[in-house]
């Protein structure tokens, strides 16, 4: 079996037939081994999605297959084998980090070793800490802790550096990849987009229900066209440029759309060059995956 996550037309519906519908049938893989991202704004659906395919939830139509069985109704025999990393996980506030990890290795079959665990996830310092007394950060340390102590065979990581420093960020962004190595799967959730361009094989970015793009990093960006921006005096006629650019302008101000960007940059600045003609504050960049999301998720706006 190749794939570790199935999703088929998948829907679920709120409130009866004429509820609200959060899923509006998406279908998707993810492949052992590989990171797969759900990316979307508030309401997009992808928690939904995710409690469905954990085997928290039962779809309202369509199929899931999870480790190639259905996660709802076969959940005692999914359950040992993945790891749920949830946005917040609500452990005993009075408890230690170390007695929380001990409690819950005991509902494992074959957990990590409880201070393996900890170190791997950057809170082991903080083992003798009342759950309580932890900052924001250290409580999303020991979540993914917990989510890595029954050796998951797929880790669901849900918005998992929220209120992270930029170094405890790089940490788990490490820890994710060495999980990844070792041939885990990952189906993650992040409003971070610099996150999944980091760490994503591939990835959906969902709007209103559905699955608007996926693909590759580089697939999904690559729908969309560069950007060249600058601003020049009043009256400067801009010439032909190679590409088949579209350019607005507003003022002096200058914005080309293009998907030949080299082209017609090189273009705009010979131009410039023999027209001595200034660019002022120029800027030429390649599509982005904020641009791609932000694009889709006003889409309907």
């Amino acid at each position: 079996m190749t794939q570790a996550i199935e999703v088929r037309d998948l829907r679920r519906r709120y409130g009866g037939p004429r509820g609200f519908e959060a899923v509006k049938g998406i279908s998707f893989d993810v492949a052992r081994g590989e990171l797969f991202a759900l990316l979307g704004t508030n309401g997009a659906g992808k928690t939904s999605t995710m409690e469905i395919v954990e085997g928290l939830d039962r779809p309202s139509a369509g199929t899931v297959r999870l480790l190639g069985k259905d996660p709802f109704k076969d959940r005692a025999g999914v359950r040992p084998r993945i790891g749920v990393m949830l946005q917040d996980a609500g452990f005993p506030a009075d408890l230690t980090v170390a007695e929380t990890a001990k409690m819950w290795s005991r509902t494992l079959p074959s957990p990590r070793p409880v201070p393996e665990a900890l170190e791997l996830a950057g809170i082991g310092h903080r083992a003798g800490v009342r759950v309580k007394q932890l900052s924001g950060g250290e409580r999303r340390r020991l979540d993914l802790a917990l989510a890595v102590l029954g050796r998951p065979e797929v880790l669901f990581l849900d918005e998992p550096t929220t209120g992270l420093d930029p170094e405890s960020r790089q940490h788990t962004w490490h820890v994710i990849r060495d999980l990844l190595v070792s041939g885990t799967t990952v189906l993650l959730t992040t409003h971070y987009l610099d996150e999944a361009q980091s760490l994503a094989d591939r990835l959906a970015i969902m709007n209103d229900g559905t699955i608007v793009t996926t693909g590759t990093v580089a697939q999904v960006v690559g729908a969309y066209p560069a950007r060249i921006s600058f601003s020049l005096e009043h009256g400067s006629d801009i010439p032909d440029l190679p590409g088949g650019p579209t350019i607005a302008r507003d003022g002096g101000d200058v914005v080309i759309k293009t998907d030949a960007l080299q082209a017609t940059l090189g273009a705009l600045l010979r131009w410039a060059d023999d027209q001595h003609v200034m660019l002022h504050r120029l800027d030429a960049r390649s599509a982005s995956l904020e641009e791609a999301f932000l694009t889709i998720a006003g889409s309907d706006s």
